[in-house]
């Protein structure tokens, strides 16, 4: 059974850092894109962070400069890098994955909340 399971979230004060894990698992696969989306209550899910399977990036406006997107082919892993995080920043966070052959993927969504 193919699953995204991210991990990593919680509690940080503003200006704190944290780092988000996402890991496929199963076999009979090759991730092709990657990336992060988050939702805040009562708002649309929202792209912040593309990786194509050989490292091209892109970022959202809103977190260009203090996140960083990467990704471990060899462990079918994900990571975002956080950094300078805002009270703005409070969502939950869900990565996706393309595997090829087999389709389109969803995590479960990791809480982060930034509060003091």
């Amino acid at each position: 059974q193919v699953q995204l399971v991210e991990s990593g979230g919680g509690l940080v004060q503003p200006g704190g850092s944290l780092r988000l894990s996402c890991a496929a698992s199963g076999s009979s696969f090759v991730i092709d894109n990657m990336a992060w989306y988050r939702q805040a209550p009562g708002k649309q899910r929202d792209l912040i962070a593309i990786i194509a399977r050989f490292g091209t990036t892109t970022y959202a406006d809103s977190v260009k400069g203090r996140f960083t997107i990467a990704r471990d082919n060899d462990k079918n892993t994900m990571y975002l890098q956080m950094n300078s995080l805002k009270p703005d920043d409070t969502a939950r966070y869900y990565c996706s994955a393309e595997l090829r052959p087999l389709g389109h993927y969803w995590g479960q969504g990791t809480q982060v909340t930034v509060s003091s």
